[in-house]
């Protein structure tokens, strides 16, 4: 196909045809298409209807070809239409929710997870996904905390581009699908922690913290760019020119598509950015954002604005012929259909494979935060067994679960039955998941269970519904009743283990000391339940590390590992001292730090021992540590590469993190784990308004955790 020719054919209405886009029940009022705004009416000729380039949001390949089939026939120009969806943590078969999988610190096991998603996605229809969702995350409040893999900026570049190079692989149609990057820029730092607020915050933060790991994505090579519901430094992003046009696409290089969030162009107008539909199309249209999705300031005020000088030709066929080149890419204009197949799509989705690979992901996310013994629990002592709590029997899945399913979904007491088919095993609810929950009725039933058995199984925390978008929490507290529920369960049985369900950190300060072992699952997919029983029983060790910083307490909050040094610090946890930067009623340090997380195992890691101790400008140096497992079992351990430069024109955190390794040891087995240094991990966006590198001092950490304090220096020399 010669888009170019396709393009000098199109008239205008129907070049902002393919710079619309509507969900599938727009389309088909008899669908019902799950929307994550308010519904309103969109009034659009028939024409306008006809020529619409893209759709998201529809059930299955059956539903994908009927409306492109009806849609062709409509079409003067039969230019099919693209089909996107929130592929976000697996199309049918589902996996752990993004930041469990930021815990495993496993970018294989995420790109392969998201290969298997395309994979079911492309057989349903699918040709673009909204993700990955690459927003920083330090506000446990925010409900899309979930949808990020957290924290730290290093650890979600990484884990941006294996998600890029999952869904897309080598663009393949029948297996691949197109990533669409979100939310571009810096939504993860919502004012309050509340979704769709505000964002402000200085050009160094901006570009240290945020901004990267968008630029991964894009240097992966996502196809598409989604730009974020928040105003940042005061402008809405989908009209924020320097934001979309001089640094995304001129600065960094991008030439894919940009499109909005839900009605996010005429919601300039509410945001007081924007007096007319004419003045949002107009600021979108010269910020180069290219699809408006559900609204039509374009189709509205386009054609006025062209006529008054303020938008030219030129930009359209730009933005049009990028939509264009991407159903050209996919060879849509060949085969319309792509590979949409019900009965392919059948065969593939839910296979073994696939599960067995989503069982691997709920294993490998999972982190264990506290353990007294308890666990792993042992099998032939364990004759009774009470799966207690009100997600116990819990099949639900998140609103990111894209088609997956509750009843295809193993709950936490199906996977001990699966595991375990010979023992009596038992169920009480105990409360129910309500986040204000305080009736404690049912408490007394499950406690006399808990007393009548050898091993308790007690699954709490958040049901699925309390996270994800528009979800924010002002308090990040388990309920009255579920507190209560483990206070009087371990009381009357210490051979207890809970099993928290979250997406995202909680403050557990006020129940932590109640639990004899605690094990952090987040929302973790379709095989959740059988990978969960696994870990407690030992068959499978722990792994995962924290990909986000559990506070003590909401008033710590926005809070993160890697904080800038002041001039008062806290030193040696004095915090009752007063005059130096503390609260004086709580410590500064967290629960549980980033990057932490327990085994079943134990690890001896030496301090690190450096090549040499001078770099200069194009050298590199090794850093080095030797880790034994003197353990009695084979085990997984994360070794993560912090660094902090010591004195610059700016000051810089405390620690960063630089780089990880995952390795595997047997019982009293021993390796050495070496990293590189080089210039590129030292540079920051300096008072110099630039990325560089400063000569100084720099300390270097290799640890398990964001937390030790053996170290070792090295000089850098900047020529």
């Amino acid at each position: 196909m010669n888009v170019g020719k396709l393009l000098s054919e199109m008239t205008l209405e129907e070049k902002l045809g393919q710079l619309s886009q509507y969900a599938a029940a727009y389309m088909d009022s008899s669908l019902d298409s799950p929307l994550t705004g308010p519904k309103s009416k969109i009034k659009l000729t028939k024409e306008q209807y006809n020529s619409i380039g893209s759709t998201y949001s529809f059930k299955d390949a059956g539903v994908m070809r009927d409306l492109q089939k009806k849609h062709l026939d409509n079409d003067p120009k039969k230019i099919p239409m693209l089909f996107m969806d929130n592929v976000i943590h697996g199309y049918r078969t589902v996996y752990p929710v993004p930041l469990g999988m930021g815990a495993t610190f496993d970018t294989a096991l995420m790109e392969e997870c998201c290969a298997m998603a395309a994979k079911e996605a492309a057989l349903a229809g699918v040709h673009v996904t909204f993700a990955p969702m690459v927003d920083l995350s330090r506000d446990a409040r925010w409900g899309r905390c979930v949808e990020s893999t957290g924290e730290d900026p290093y650890l979600n570049c990484e884990m941006a581009r294996a998600q890029v190079r999952g869904y897309q692989g080598n663009m393949d149609p029948s297996k691949n699908i197109a990533a669409c990057v979100k939310h571009y820029a810096a939504y993860g730092q919502a004012e309050a922690g509340r979704d769709y607020n505000t964002t402000d915050m200085s050009e160094r933060t901006l570009r240290d913290f945020y901004l990267p790991s968008y630029k991964a994505a894009t240097d992966e090579g996502a196809r598409m760019v989604m730009t974020s519901f928040n105003i940042l430094n005061g402008i809405p992003s989908s009209g924020n020119r320097r934001l979309v046009k001089d640094i995304l696409r001129d600065e960094w290089g991008f030439d894919g598509i940009v499109i909005s969030d839900f009605e996010a162009f005429k919601e300039m107008h509410i945001h007081g950015y924007c007096e007319t539909e004419a003045d949002c199309a107009e600021k979108a249209m010269n910020a180069t954002s290219d699809i408006e999705m559900m609204s039509a300031c374009y189709f509205k005020a386009i054609p006025d604005l062209i006529e008054e000088g303020k938008i030219s030709m030129e930009q359209i066929d730009e933005a049009v012929l990028r939509v264009l080149k991407l159903k050209e890419e996919f060879g849509l204009f060949e085969n319309p259909y792509s590979y949409a197949s019900e009965d392919e799509s059948e065969k593939i989705c839910l296979s073994d494979e696939h599960r067995a690979l989503a069982k691997k992901a709920a294993e490998k996310s999972a982190v264990l935060l506290k353990n007294e013994g308890i666990l792993p629990f042992n099998k032939d002592n364990a004759k009774r067994i009470a799966v207690i709590g009100p997600l116990a029997d819990y099949k639900g899945l998140d609103l990111w679960a894209c088609r997956g399913k509750a009843e295809e979904t193993v709950s936490v007491l199906e996977g001990v039955k699966n595991l375990l088919p010979e023992k009596e095993i038992l169920f009480a609810e105990g409360c129910s998941y309500e986040v204000n929950e305080t009736n404690c009725e049912k408490i007394p039933m499950a406690v006399k269970l808990a007393k009548s058995c050898d091993t308790v199984i007690l699954c709490v925390g958040e049901h699925a519904k309390m996270s994800g978008e528009g979800k924010s929490r002002m308090e990040l507290r388990l309920s009255h009743a579920q507190k209560a529920l483990i206070t009087e369960v371990t009381r009357v049985n210490k051979n207890t283990a809970v099993v928290l369900y979250t997406g995202r950190p909680l403050v557990l300060t006020d129940c932590i000391d109640d639990m004899p072992a605690l094990m952090n699952t987040w929302l973790p997919g379709t095989e959740g339940g059988n990978a969960i029983a696994e870990l407690l029983f030992g068959d499978k060790n722990f792994g995962g590390k924290l990909p986000m910083t559990f506070p003590r307490s909401e008033g710590q909050l926005p809070i993160s590992y890697n904080i800038f040094r002041t001039g008062r610090p806290l030193l040696n946890g004095n915090w009752k001292k007063g005059f130096v930067s503390c609260y004086f009623d709580m410590p500064n340090d967290p629960l549980f730090p980033f990057g932490y997380g327990l085994s079943y195992t134990d690890f001896e890691i030496s301090a690190p021992e450096i090549s040499r101790a001078e770099m200069s400008s194009g050298e590199e140096l090794t850093v080095s540590v030797s880790v034994k497992n003197v353990g009695e079992r084979d085990g997984e351990e994360v070794l993560q590469l912090y660094i902090c430069d010591e004195f610059a024109s700016l000051v810089r955190p405390i620690r960063e993190l630089k780089g990880f390794k995952k390795i595997s040891l047997k019982p009293n087995e021993k390796c050495k784990v070496s990293f590189t240094i080089t210039e590129d991990m030292l540079k920051f966006w300096s008072a110099n308004d630039r990325f560089e590198a400063e000569s100084g001092w720099f300390t270097v950490w290799v640890s398990n955790t964001s937390t030790e304090t053996k170290s070792v220096r090295f000089v850098f020399n900047k020529k």
